[in-house]
């Protein structure tokens, strides 16, 4: 399978964290998305993907080069959207459009104009006047305009509205649907990465947790609920993480229907992936 980017042993060390031996893959035509706790990883494993901070150890390539090789062609090819926005509040969507003109040969000015009047983006008023989810929406619309190949997301979808973030998130599957285009998206808004990834690539603590197909992992990791008794009962072997509620345990497991029949007198329901995140995150491992 072609993969659009590949990152294999990535490790960057700072004083009080280190992002150890990170490895996966974003697949041409699929999602990845990548979750974690604030402080796990994702901006670092993007960071170090993007170049801006120097990797310690390990390998990146993005569409078949490897990074600390990248010729200006490929780097066209990658959309990047971070939390927030990059771009000079003084200017004006058109004015910046302008600007963007200018760096990418393969700027698409009707498309970019399209998509102004598809977000109900103001193309004359100045950034600075934008609300938050307002210059998210521009960013994106930037993104797509010079027809990237890969595109790197951070948090897009934060400080956008449900119905915005349903149109958005409509857009990245249209994007990858030729199989040519893909998307690594980092978010905490596990929700979207349930409507839209192929993949979840779980970060905690600097560690890789697990890197899954999505409808793998929803379809495998279950929660037992039960009280203390039952709690006790259960084979330790069984428990990826666990945790203590006012009036039950929650009990994370890999196998959510061998669980079931192993503890038939036990509640055994579906874990979306928050709530896989919460009790790796929050419970005992």
């Amino acid at each position: 399978m072609n993969t659009a980017l590949t990152i294999t042993g990535l490790t960057k060390k700072y004083d009080n964290f280190t992002l150890d031996n990170i490895s996966f893959s974003v697949p041409s035509g699929s999602i990845v998305g990548l979750i974690g706790e604030n402080g796990a990883g994702k901006s670092t494993t993007v960071n170090s993907i993007l170049g801006l901070i120097k990797k310690d150890g390990g390998k990146i390539t993005i569409l078949g080069q490897d990074i600390d090789d990248l010729d200006y062609t490929v780097k066209e090819k990658v959309g990047v959207v971070f939390d927030g926005s990059n771009f000079s509040e003084e200017l004006t969507p058109i004015k910046l459009s302008k600007v963007l003109r200018d760096i990418y040969s393969s700027w698409d000015q009707s498309y970019f104009n399209d998509l102004l009047s598809q977000l109900d983006i103001p193309a004359a008023k100045k950034i600075k006047t934008f609300s938050k989810g307002m210059k998210m929406k521009l960013s994106i619309a930037a993104a797509f305009a010079h027809h990237p190949h890969l595109l790197i997301l951070d948090e897009a979808t934060s400080g956008l509205d449900p119905v915005v973030r349903d149109d958005i998130l409509d857009m990245f599957l249209e994007f990858v649907q030729d199989e040519e285009h893909s998307i690594l998206v980092s978010s905490h808004i596990t929700s979207d990465l349930e409507k839209v990834a192929d993949y979840i690539v779980f970060i905690h603590e600097g560690k890789m947790i697990f890197c899954m197909p999505k409808d793998e992992l929803l379809e495998r990791y279950g929660i037992i609920k039960c009280g203390a008794a039952q709690f006790d009962a259960v084979d330790k072997n069984d428990i990826v993480a666990y945790r203590k509620q006012d009036y039950e345990w929650q009990i994370l497991v890999a196998d959510r229907e061998k669980a079931a029949k192993k503890y038939p007198k036990a509640m055994v329901i579906p874990a979306a992936i928050d709530e896989i995140m919460l009790l790796y995150v929050k419970g005992v491992n």
